[in-house]
């Protein structure tokens, strides 16, 4: 089966396959780790996940990198604001993001590479830049691209070089910048300000810190090689982000740098942008103190196709639920004595059988809600050939798991039950600190102690007086 999917370059449908013949080489951009990922960018790693898991479902390798922008503008104001070192800051978010993902059922990247940790890598790029004339030092000790020496600039997003007006991290501004040579270039190494505090690396151009664009090239070239297969992030990072990454990338390599991108589009919430005014910039956690489980936000998260924009809903989170419960009394109808999907994806790729047609859709461009559609239409017809033959009950188990790995779907009992157990002794310490914190308007503090809850397997539930704690089952 053929694996479909539009590229942003080209604006077409076009195969998705391994150039090499070995694996699909992919890189994601990840998280700027300053704070708790929220649904939106859940949406775009949540359908990253699910072109990977459909790569390989139709037998397909991968080799899947998703970095973390542990250093930029973001984390160094924050960490400082915090009281806390870079590193002590990023890794609480880290931790907290993984741990959100894990609960999300997002298969862990081959490679998860840190930018800090990379910043050698960075330093080798640049200077391949500065060596071709591609690149320059400004009047403020940074280091900066030049639009004007790259005559392919604004081939992915379709905008001419001409009138871009830039600050020093590539995004679009309007006021001078002195320093650079034109408005339009952007900074790939950031000259030190005292506002850095002691967040400084050495380079041939004195003290900084990587720009963010040059991040991601380094990283990617790094464990795919110059060029590779796919790249994704979510739509806007097509301009100016990605249209940096190959003008640098492409400029210091003389080769194309990656084949194939895709965009997954915004997510809106009750019909409304997402922002911090609205109030509306919702992460798992909030999901969970409203009792619905990650499952359930899963599921409504790949629901959309991905170019299309997808609007959340609490009624939507609804609608999961019973689908979900639909799927799982299925399964249970198949295989009574276990009601988790297995991982059904080895080096052989039968045939799906009577769910071959859910699996074209997802193959042709991802189209996940054509696939639930599918599935849907077919469980009635499934129900009404089971047999007591065992052979016809393991082909139909098998294709049936096979299209629930692709969705990410365990089809687990509910995610969030009330607690029956005994709290332990350091979950309830936690919760307290937690507790306390919040009440001392430390946000930061107890959005991390909230996070560390999480990874042990424990919801907080606030309420105006107190709080509760729910085990998360699994």
């Amino acid at each position: 089966m053929d694996f479909l999917l539009q590229n942003t370059l080209s604006g077409l449908k076009e195969k998705v396959f391994p150039a090499d013949g070995e694996a699909l080489r992919f890189y994601c951009c990840g998280p700027t780790v300053y704070g708790p990922a929220h649904i939106g960018n859940f949406r775009t790693f949540t359908i990253q996940d699910l072109f990977r898991r459909t790569a390989e479902a139709v037998g397909i390798r991968t080799c899947h990198v998703r970095n973390l922008t542990d250093v930029d503008d973001k984390t160094i104001r924050e960490s400082q604001k915090a009281g806390l070192s870079l590193k002590e800051f990023t890794d609480q978010w880290t931790r907290r993001f993984e741990a959100d993902c894990k609960a999300l059922n997002l298969l862990e990247p081959h490679h998860s590479p840190s930018a800090v940790l990379h910043i050698p890598q960075q330093i080798e790029l640049i200077q391949r830049l500065v060596d071709k004339g591609l690149a320059y030092k400004g009047q403020d000790g940074s280091v900066y691209f030049r639009i004007s020496a790259f005559p392919d600039y604004g081939k992915l997003s379709g905008l001419c070089r001409e009138g871009l007006v830039c600050n020093a991290d590539g995004r679009l501004h309007s006021e001078d910048e002195y320093g650079k040579e034109d408005y339009s270039d952007f900074a790939l190494w950031k000259g030190w300000k005292e506002e850095d505090g002691p967040n400084r690396w050495e380079s041939p151009w004195g003290p900084g810190r990587p720009g963010w664009h040059i991040e991601c090239s380094a990283m990617s070239m790094h464990y795919l090689g110059e060029s590779y297969d796919v790249h994704s992030g979510g739509v806007d990072l097509v301009f100016p982000h990605h249209e940096n990454e190959i003008a640098q990338s492409e400029g210091a390599t003389g080769k194309p740098f990656a084949r194939h991108w895709f965009h997954p589009t915004h997510l809106r919430v009750e019909g409304q942008k997402m922002s911090k005014s609205l109030g509306n910039l919702y992460t798992l956690d909030d999901i969970c103190a409203k009792g619905f489980s990650p499952e359930e936000l899963r599921y409504v998260l790949i629901s959309g196709h991905f170019r299309q924009p997808l609007n959340f809903t609490w009624d939507s989170l609804h609608a999961a639920r019973s689908a979900l419960q639909r799927l799982q009394k299925f399964r249970a109808k198949l295989c009574p004595n276990s009601s988790a999907v297995q991982d059904p994806v080895g080096e052989s790729v039968p045939g799906f059988g009577i769910w071959e047609p859910v699996m074209e859709s997802l193959a042709d461009d991802l189209n996940a809600a054509q696939a639930l559609g599918r599935l849907f239409t077919l469980l009635p017809q499934a129900e009404s050939s089971l047999s007591a033959d065992p052979a016809q009950r393991a082909t139909l188990l098998e294709g049936f798991d096979r299209v629930m790995f692709a969705f990410g779907l365990k089809l687990d009992a509910p995610a969030v039950q009330e607690v029956s157990v005994e709290v332990p002794e350091e979950v309830r310490a936690l919760a307290e600190e937690r507790w306390q914190a919040k009440q001392s308007r430390d946000w930061a503090k107890a959005d991390t102690l909230r996070g560390e809850l999480a990874s042990k397997g424990w919801i907080v539930k606030d309420a105006k007086d107190g709080y509760s704690l729910s085990h998360a089952a699994g």
